[in-house]
């Protein structure tokens, strides 16, 4: 009975991967979307690894977001929301057709936010930029009702005014763990079930926890290989092993940055030497956890299980 949250969340995502889609975004989407006529008025110039030059015939307005892919790149795809993604962006508006904002171009990979923080500013944007790979450059009328609320006056723009933005998708992090599964040696460990996008369900055994750092590597990814003198970034799950309650994740949002400030040292030391698209499994005594001391639903005393989901290395 101590273990009833674990196995209900793994439960639960055996049920969603039973009905769930798991297609290939390739095989089901395009990225292409309502482009009508309306995106034949903006003319897009230039090299897509620099700065755009964009003419607008103006008046431009549409009453739906539309796109069109103008060149397509051959990276990862944009698969959700909150994917990490390093993108350049030029934004006119559609009254004069002038710039009113526009990224940095300066070649910084290191810009990399979750889908969802440019989605705060423009929403229009999520449809228009699903299924579109890394190194394409994409062209997006915007509705009036595509831009957040008071966003349009803060780019100059009147509230019935539609925009243009020119995408350039400069890199796209992992959605998940993609490498191929591996064989387990270890005996008496916690099972890992997974949903279709990725999250894991973590299945405490009853029996004594390691008394050492016992990691496992669950799918071993093709990607390089991560170095103290980089940055990962992953998605994590930690889960309590003696009551088998999730005490954190990072599934409900984006990805984080994997350092002694956001994960415990010995999981930080665990990831060394691992590729990008695995996921690993590592399982902390409590002296390498959070040792005696309660640390929120975490009893003090406690073993903890993390699985972590290696998705790039920043920069």
């Amino acid at each position: 009975m101590r273990r009833t949250p674990a196995l209900l969340t793994a439960t639960a995502l055996i049920a969603v991967g039973l009905v769930g889609c798991s297609t290939s975004p390739e095989a089901s989407c395009n990225p292409t979307q309502g482009a009508g006529g309306a995106l034949d008025l903006v003319e897009v110039s230039g090299a897509a690894a620099g700065e755009p030059r964009v003419d607008v015939r103006t008046p431009f307005h549409v009453d739906s977001t539309v796109s069109k892919v103008l060149e397509r790149g051959d990276g990862a795809a944009i698969e959700d929301e909150n994917q990490l993604v390093v993108l350049d962006i030029t934004i006119s508006g559609g009254a004069t057709g002038e710039t009113v904002i526009a990224t940095p171009y300066n070649g910084d990979l290191t810009r990399a936010f979750s889908l969802t923080e440019w989605l705060q500013g423009f929403p229009g944007l999520v449809d228009a930029l699903e299924c579109v790979t890394e190194g394409s450059r994409v062209v997006v009328g915007l509705a009036p009702d595509s831009l957040a609320d008071g966003t349009a006056q803060s780019l100059g723009l009147a509230e019935d005014e539609s925009a243009v933005a020119i995408v350039d998708v400069r890199k796209v992090y992992l959605p998940k763990a993609d490498g191929a599964d591996q064989f387990i040696e270890g005996h008496g460990l916690p099972t890992v079930v997974r949903a279709p996008d990725g999250r894991p369900g973590i299945i405490v055994p009853e029996g004594t926890p390691p008394a050492e750092v016992t990691v496992e590597v669950l799918k071993r990814g093709d990607g390089p290989e991560v170095t103290a003198d980089e940055v990962a970034l992953a998605h994590s799950t930690g889960v309590v092993w003696e009551t088998g309650e999730v005490f954190d994740t990072t599934w409900n949002a984006a990805p984080r940055a994997v350092s002694e400030q956001t994960l415990p040292p010995a999981v930080v030391s665990a990831l060394e030497g691992q590729t990008v698209g695995s996921q690993v499994l590592v399982v902390l005594p409590p002296e390498e956890g959070f040792g005696d001391q309660q640390q929120g639903v975490v009893p003090g005393g406690s073993s903890l299980v993390y699985v972590i989901d290696i998705l790039g290395v920043q920069g």
